[in-house]
């Protein structure tokens, strides 16, 4: 049960989807920065692992494939941030030494119907044995959010029409096999915006 707020612990403001949530003025929107890891997970059978995120502060509510990961929390090295959030996203346990790369960075914009992330990525990819996604470590927002979890075959993804961030998720799996591309630092990839809601 949620703590009552008192004067030392103000309200959370509503998350999209939650009642009382009201959709700011595109312009209103608060604009943060951080940095965040991706993590390319690929099974056995050379299938990738993908969330199906959702912005639930519009209507009709859009949808779009994500890997996982997330932010990095402040003394954290990118490689811990990509062990944790797999743990919190996944369930899945693995060792840094599991995670190849970084692979590739990129400078992403992502508007919301409720914020605008100005993001600093990078991506690495890992190979596992097929396993059983555990949501047990999710947000409250990501509990909201995440509306499917899908281990997608690379036939599949790269035909699909359904939107996925990045777009070229698979040239980015290819690097990890171009070891020399990335050997002194990652590949840099142009600025780019993935928005449910335009950022400007």
């Amino acid at each position: 049960m949620p703590t009552p707020a008192t004067p030392d612990t103000p309200a959370t403001p509503p998350l999209p989807g939650q009642p009382g949530f009201v959709v700011p003025a595109p312009q209103d929107r608060p604009r943060y920065d951080r940095r965040a890891v991706r993590v390319l997970v690929l099974d056995e059978a050379d299938r990738m692992l993908l969330f199906l995120d959702s912005d639930l502060g519009l209507d009709p509510v859009l949808h779009w494939w994500v890997t996982p990961g997330g932010g990095v929390d402040p003394g954290e090295s990118d490689l811990e941030a990509g062990v944790r959030e797999l743990q919190e996203e996944t369930g899945l346990v693995v060792d840094a030494g599991d995670l190849v790369g970084p692979l590739l960075t990129r400078v992403v914009v992502h508007g919301y119907s409720d914020k605008v992330v100005d993001q600093v990525e990078v991506f690495y990819v890992v190979r596992v044995a097929s396993f059983e996604v555990d949501t047990a470590g999710h947000t409250e927002e990501e509990l909201l959010t995440v509306a499917d979890i899908r281990w997608w075959t690379l036939a599949d993804l790269a035909t699909t029409t359904d939107d996925v961030w990045p777009p070229d998720v698979l040239a980015i799996l290819d690097l990890a096999s171009q070891p020399d591309a990335w050997r002194d630092g990652p590949v840099r990839a142009p600025e780019t915006e993935e928005s449910s809601v335009p950022a400007t």
